[in-house]
């Protein structure tokens, strides 16, 4: 979380007042002329979450029951409540906001939070900048209202909660109702009979008694909305290290267009990351269409690099995979690249009849693979194995996303001549056998697993191994005895036995896995 000193800054909220409606009407089929409604189950009961301009003026509000608005409402539309899709649709349009600021910020339900210091210029000042956002959220068919604050709370206070626009932003904060520090209902009902109803008659007491009266956090939002301490934002996307953008007066239709300007911002960003001493290790491009919205496009590789080439053809596998196609829709107007993670990157020595030094040893080639399957599949269904430091055989090893996996360490290697300690295949869960023993204690004699009986020829054992004192609890703390064993076929087990006989009375066994 970001945290920005007060008075410093300067804040653009955004509220969608009908973010759902106006999202469905986007997605869903056309719907009758008729008052729509949202409606989720509340203790039992289906009530309404939201509502459209026109069931707004019919006199519906959000909790009220289903069936009193049916009653009121004959011919209401009723669509279930999509808080997921709500969101999804919220954060497509905060990225769409990213060409104004990096620091956008989700302010659900129904808002965005911009940080535009340094930013508003750019548009012709704040008008601008906010007339800008008006006209493309205009063209997505969204109702916004805005409002600028010197704190992230300011301004989110005055996009919700003000009634009518004012030249003096700090008059227009205090004229504010309590409501707007949202308390809760409690806290808000005893402030109002208290006399105090706005955030004039609240400033205008003493601080330590308000915090008295009706707590510390009322004294807080106070605090907050009034510019007089930190207000906290957090980006929906950090604001990355390196970042250069292209914008176009007359927008690109064309996706291989767009490609080519991306190729050329590839460059400059390498460059910077030259001068820097620094690979990229994480690249993502964001295409802003002119209607508003906008799409990024992520690639990354498994060693930092400077390589242009090589990021180029990551972002083109990855377009070309694309189940969703890069569509320009009215065109681009905006091309950003980013490098949001960076590593250290020493220059390369040039051979001496010239010409860069070529990655042609085993390491660098299966690098270079890693990064074109992780391109195409996606992070997590490339996977490496890496030992970890437990002797709890089915945790001694994980599975981690290659793209992202650490140096790896050496694997112990059994003594030349002598058997593998552990079998190349183990079974997760371990499957239960039947055993039979010479002695309860003793090494098994004989095995009944799958149906089929197995006597057993040699054995090697038994090794003890402990469970993890620190996290004992239940069966997952007994002792197993692990043997070696092998049938009289020549095939050979790694069985265990769960328990010693003075930690259970019947312990069972299992077989954990199978040698070659």
């Amino acid at each position: 979380m970001t945290k920005i000193a007060s008075g410093k800054r300067r804040y653009l909220a955004l509220f969608f007042p009908w973010l759902p409606a106006e999202r469905l009407c986007r997605t869903a089929p056309r719907l009758p002329d008729a008052p729509l409604v949202f409606a989720e189950k509340r203790r039992g009961a289906l009530c309404i979450a939201d509502v459209d301009p026109a069931a707004r003026g019919a006199g519906l509000t959000p909790g009220r029951p289903l069936a009193d608005a049916r009653a009121r409402v004959p011919d209401l539309i009723v669509v279930p409540h999509d808080p997921a899709a709500d969101h999804d649709w919220l954060d497509r349009l905060a990225l769409g906001c990213n060409r104004y600021t990096p620091l956008v910020a989700l302010d659900a339900p129904g808002g965005l939070i911009l940080d535009i210091a340094g930013a508003a210029h750019l548009f012709g000042g704040e008008a601008g900048l906010i007339a800008d956002a008006e006209m493309r959220l205009s063209r997505l068919g969204m109702t916004v209202r805005p409002a600028l604050g010197p704190t992230a709370d300011a301004a989110r206070a005055l996009a919700r909660y003000q009634t009518r626009p004012a030249p003096d932003e700090a008059q227009a904060i205090r004229r504010l109702p309590v409501a707007a520090l949202e308390l809760g209902a409690e806290a808000t009902t005893a402030l109002v009979r208290a006399g105090l109803k706005t955030i004039g008659d609240l400033a205008s007491r003493p601080m330590a008694a308000i915090a008295a009266r009706f707590g510390a956090g009322a004294a807080t939002a106070l605090r907050r909305i009034l510019g007089d301490a930190p207000s906290p934002l957090d980006p929906r996307i950090a604001p990355p290290p390196i970042a250069v953008d292209r914008r176009f007066a007359e927008p690109l239709g064309s996706s291989a267009h767009a490609a080519k300007v991306l190729a050329e911002l590839a460059d400059e960003a390498i460059a910077m990351l030259g001068e820097r001493g620094k690979g990229g290790r994480h690249f993502r491009a964001t295409f802003f269409r002119s209607d508003g919205l906008a799409r990024s496009i992520a690639v990354e590789t498994g060693q930092a690099t400077r390589d242009t080439r090589l990021v180029m053809r990551l972002f083109a596998e990855r377009m070309d995979g694309l189940a969703d196609p890069l569509d320009p829709g009215f065109g681009f107007d905006m091309i950003r690249l980013a490098v949001p993670r960076l590593e250290a990157l020493g220059a390369h020595q040039l051979k001496l009849e010239g010409g860069a030094v070529r990655a042609s040893d085993q390491g660098a080639a299966i690098d270079a693979l890693v990064d074109r399957l992780t391109t195409r599949l996606g992070r997590e269904r490339v996977r490496t194995l890496r030992a970890a430091d437990t002797h709890i055989p089915e945790q001694a090893q994980l599975a981690l996303p290659a793209i992202d996996a650490p140096t790896p360490s050496p694997w112990p290697t059994p003594e030349p001549g002598e058997p593998p300690l552990r079998p190349f295949h183990l079974f997760d869960p371990p499957q239960p056998i039947e055993v039979i023993a010479e002695v309860p204690d003793g090494p098994p004699h004989q095995f009944r697993w799958r149906q089929r009986a197995h006597a057993v020829r040699r054995y090697e054992g038994p090794e003890r191994i402990a469970a993890e004192w620190w996290r004992r609890r239940d069966n997952a703390g007994l002792t197993r005895d692990y043997y070696r064993v092998e049938d009289v076929q020549g095939r050979r087990y790694w069985l265990f036995r769960h328990g010693l006989y003075d930690e259970k009375a019947d312990p069972r066994w299992y077989i954990h896995g199978l040698f070659a």
